[in-house]
């Protein structure tokens, strides 16, 4: 994958003083591929995505964007990449369209062509009958959309994506979705962090999870759950028991068990034999729900549960 990788990193490192935020990652970003970084807050994602965006100088180790040095190169790299935000940094004095016309003067596009362009994206996210509105009346969803069809202007190689559906409703976080995925079929390359697994199963072909500063687990999200969990998982509920003593009593039973401070979850490949053997106990839960491993499940398990501020 290496010979065509848009990204590629050996032992890249960055440290803030004492503090190291990524601890020598390998990376390979394949062209026209949809790549995540998953991980807890201070994993080390938004670090490795400001040295991918040249805005951050790698500390140590080896970088290449695009086929260049972000540090000798990070101007031209610059303008072959698309960059959308986790927060949206729109101009409020300007209309939605002129927030596409104005930015694309910054890559040297004549008036002409950015009118265009404008035009064409606006219709791309659905906003074109919204062009001569200002910013600040649009909904939430609207904005998002907005600042990817920004990040879209110069027609980049390349698109890097902060959290972008974080504080949507769903419909807006299904038409974020599938307009990013009309753009990987163009042939765009996208690479987005993001916190909800569910957005990170429907749009990444393969994804790396941070903890720490390092890369813990790498693959596609169903090589990583195959790899990482089981195929299904049981959660139950006993009421206003205390849920610890259930521990013992549920050892054997699958894979693993974890037990949360409102349910007890049973990873087993056989989920509805599980539960027969739970019964087969004596256990009598208030609430069985069998289901199948997610993303999240892998995620907990490789990251923890424990808050990171």
């Amino acid at each position: 994958m290496s010979d065509q990788s848009l990204i590629r990193a050996r032992g890249l490192v960055k440290r803030f003083g004492d503090f190291t935020a990524v601890d020598g990652i390998d990376l390979d970003v394949a062209r026209g591929e949809a790549f995540g970084f998953l991980g807890p807050n201070g994993a080390g994602k938004s670090s490795t995505m400001r040295m991918i965006g040249c805005v951050s100088t790698p500390t140590a180790g080896e970088l290449s964007i695009l086929g260049m040095d972000p540090v000798r190169d990070g101007t031209r790299i610059r303008a072959r990449l698309g960059v959308c935000p986790q927060l949206d940094n729109l101009d409020p004095d300007l209309t939605v369209q002129e927030n596409l016309t104005t930015y694309a003067r910054y890559f040297g596009l004549s008036r002409a062509e950015g009118r265009r362009r404008a035009a064409e994206l606006l219709e791309f996210v659905q906003l074109a009958d919204r062009a001569t509105s200002k910013v600040d009346p649009l909904s939430g969803g609207m904005k998002r959309r907005l600042t990817i069809a920004r990040a879209m202007v110069n027609e980049p190689e390349l698109v890097l994506l902060d959290e972008p559906t974080t504080g949507l409703d769903p419909q807006a976080r299904h038409l974020l979705w599938e307009r990013l995925f009309r753009l990987k079929q163009q042939g765009v390359t996208l690479v987005l962090t993001t916190h909800y697994m569910d957005e990170a199963e429907q749009l990444c072909d393969r994804l790396v999870v941070m903890d720490t500063g390092k890369i813990v687990a790498e693959g596609s999200p169903r090589s990583l759950i195959e790899q990482h969990s089981t195929r299904e998982v049981v959660e139950l509920r006993f009421g206003e028991s205390a849920l610890d003593g259930f521990r013992d009593k549920l050892t054997g039973i699958g894979e693993r068990v974890d037990v949360l401070p409102d349910r007890i979850l049973l990873y087993a490949d056989d989920g509805d034999g599980a539960v027969a053997e739970v019964h087969n106990r004596q256990l009598a839960p208030s609430s069985v729900l069998v289901r199948r491993s997610t993303l999240e499940d892998v995620f907990l398990h490789l990251t923890g549960r424990t808050l990171v501020d």
